[in-house]
Formats: C-alpha cells, sequence, structure tokens
C-alpha cells in the first residue's frame, strides 16, 4: 500500500513559482555550429534560452515586469534552480533579476 506522501507526490501536475520568480524551461542545448559543424555528443554549447512555463501570481499582477507565459526569454543561468518535475532535467525556476532579455516579434 502506498503511504501519503507518495500519492501526494504522484497528484502534483504543475508547479508555480513564488515571489518574483518565474519557471523556465530550457532550449535544447545545441549540437552543431551556426556555420554547420557538427558537435560531438560529449561538447555542448551552453544554452541560457527558454521559454516561461509559468509565472508567479506577483508577477502577473506587476505591469513594470513584461513577462508572460510563453515568452522566449534569454536568463543568467548560474542563478536559476533546477527542478526535477518532468525527468529531462530542463526546468528551472529562475528570479525576474536573472531574467536578462524578452525576444518580441515585429
Amino acid at each position: 500500500m502506498k503511504n501519503e506522501r507518495q500519492m501526494d507526490a504522484q497528484k502534483i501536475e504543475t508547479i508555480e513559482p513564488i515571489g518574483k520568480r518565474v519557471v523556465i524551461r530550457k532550449d535544447e542545448d545545441k549540437k552543431e555550429t551556426k556555420g554547420g559543424i557538427k558537435l560531438p555528443d560529449t561538447i555542448e554549447i551552453p544554452t541560457i534560452t527558454g521559454r516561461v512555463v509559468a509565472v508567479s501570481a506577483e508577477i502577473e499582477h506587476t505591469p513594470d515586469i513584461p513577462l508572460r507565459k510563453y515568452d522566449k526569454v534569454l536568463f543568467n543561468p548560474k542563478g536559476a534552480i533546477p527542478v526535477d518535475f518532468e525527468g529531462d532535467n530542463r526546468l528551472f525556476v529562475v528570479e525576474v533579476q536573472n531574467v536578462v532579455a524578452v525576444f518580441r516579434k515585429g
């Protein structure tokens, strides 16, 4: 029989950051340079771009912070907290101050 903690862990379906934080899904690591040179699997170019998958309630209600769900962003990975939530190790909780740019069209 499963204990209560195991059952609660299975019910988790979303993640909501607290304070001035967002959850970002990091883009895939690059395996080829822009010039077309294929990199061996042992070499990775660190990627610091990703998509916002969740924003805190504080950010949603602060018009001065232009971050919304699904925005593509550039972030500083040193302050990012990895989240082992989906098993692919690409989710990070990031403080707003570590998001350095938002990509916009137009």
